[in-house]
């Protein structure tokens, strides 16, 4: 096992539950906005902070919830996950300013696009993930 094995699977659980508090956090702020936890971006319009929320509440959930039950489409839906927060992630930064808007705004959205590039590699290629997600073998209980 690598080194990388040994941390990374934990720390990405650790951080699916973070994403998922900060999404169900930003979502109460967006249906009630005098709870006044600072989340919401103004520059953005309703419809995209709602959906900017719900997105990482469910990218938190799937990756928590399915690897704490072995899901086996965890990988994949995780994958599927990270693109639907690139692309939230390019609309906010180029139709809104996101990060500060212009060239820093940007290089910012591209080391995001890195970063989830990055995971969606290892989820598919690591062994600890291959196991941890492994299809049940059928003859196993006969």
């Amino acid at each position: 096992m690598t080194t990388l094995d040994r941390v990374l699977p934990q720390a990405l659980l650790a951080v699916s539950c973070g994403l998922l508090l900060w999404g169900l956090l930003g979502l109460a702020e967006y249906v009630a906005p005098s709870l006044g936890f600072g989340l919401q971006d103004e520059a953005f319009p309703d419809g995209l902070q709602f959906l900017h929320f719900f997105a990482i509440a469910v990218t938190g959930a799937v990756f928590g919830v399915g690897y704490l039950a072995r899901w086996q489409a965890t990988r994949h839906a995780t994958i599927t996950m990270y693109a639907v927060l690139a692309a939230i992630c390019f609309v906010e930064t180029i139709d809104f300013g996101a990060f500060g808007g212009g060239a820093t705004g940007v290089m910012i959205m591209l080391g995001e696009f890195v970063l989830y590039a990055a995971l969606s590699t290892y989820l598919l290629r690591s062994d600890a993930m291959r196991r941890r997600f492994a299809e049940a073998d059928p003859g196993a209980g006969a």
